[in-house]
């Protein structure tokens, strides 16, 4: 069954589902009860929310209004292997899980790193992507040059990520503006409202070398090592295992490389590793 990809813009959403409370578990509003869960069986649709913020793993096109990206890709190649159609939701990042508590939405890809903190509010496929953190700093600023530069100052990043959790435990004297979209942490930089950003390293790169070409720069090494996977509402297991079967589909028989390549340009250098990490 080809998937159709139906695109609902819902910007009220968020305010909606925040009612969750957060990461705290709640009755599902769903078909499927308790967590969202489908009671057994895989349905013909299921609703998708993502993030489209997040470039290039999801964006939405200035002409036309399409939802493309790397994420976007991906979600609907696997998709098409386990036989589900579509309905696409937009959210910020910090409404997803509670959307999928609630049964709002039953499946989430938006760049998300899989932490054991949210594992007990959502369940996870496989991952999809390796990933970690990268700072960017201003180009003519030659006094930050690793982590250890950061101490003490401002540093932007994106509302409910992992990289704002990571300022908050990890470096001392830092303080984290945290912006609902995350080009206002860009923008905050190059306006000198921020030090530097602190955010997944394939979105700040991507910026760098498109809008933020000449005002930012990146500096220092990668930091944490992290694994992004497809979030689930609880109580879906049968749909994730289907869903990791049809990933570990599309990385054995090359289409994820051509998806990748399509996106990045180059194939992913930790594509054995990735591949090794798919569950049976």
């Amino acid at each position: 069954m080809n998937s159709t990809r139906r695109i609902t813009s819902t910007a009220a959403i968020a305010a909606s589902v925040l009612l969750a409370g957060g990461l705290a578990g709640c009755s599902g509003g769903g078909d499927g009860g308790e967590g969202g869960g489908d009671g057994g069986g895989l349905k013909d649709s299921y609703t998708v929310v993502t993030d489209t913020a997040f470039v290039p793993f999801e964006f939405q096109e200035e002409e036309g209004g399409d939802y493309v990206g790397f994420d976007i890709d991906i979600v609907y190649g696997i998709a098409e292997r386990v036989g589900f159609e579509i309905e696409h939701e937009n959210t910020n990042f910090d409404g997803i899980i509670p959307g999928l508590q609630t049964g709002t939405f039953d499946i989430a890809i938006a760049g998300m790193t899989i932490t054991d903190e949210r594992k007990e509010a959502v369940d996870f496929t496989s991952p999809y992507y390796k990933s970690g953190l990268r700072i960017g700093v201003a180009e003519d600023d030659d006094s930050i040059t690793s982590i250890d530069d950061l101490e003490g100052k401002t540093i932007a990043t994106r509302l409910g990520s992992t990289s704002a959790d990571y300022i908050e435990n990890n470096i001392e004297g830092a303080t984290a503006n945290t912006y609902e979209q995350l080009d206002q942490a860009y923008l905050a930089v190059e306006g000198g409202g921020a030090d530097a950003v602190l955010y997944d390293a394939p979105n700040v790169e991507y910026y760098i070398l498109t809008a933020g070409e000449g005002k930012l720069k990146t500096v220092g090494e990668l930091i944490e090592a992290q694994d992004y996977g497809i979030a689930v509402a609880q109580g879906n297991e049968e749909l994730v295992t289907a869903m990791n079967e049809a990933l570990a589909e599309m990385i054995d028989d090359g289409t994820y490389s051509e998806i990748f390549e399509k996106w990045f340009g180059e194939e992913p250098e930790w594509l054995e590793e990735l591949a090794a990490s798919q569950e049976s």
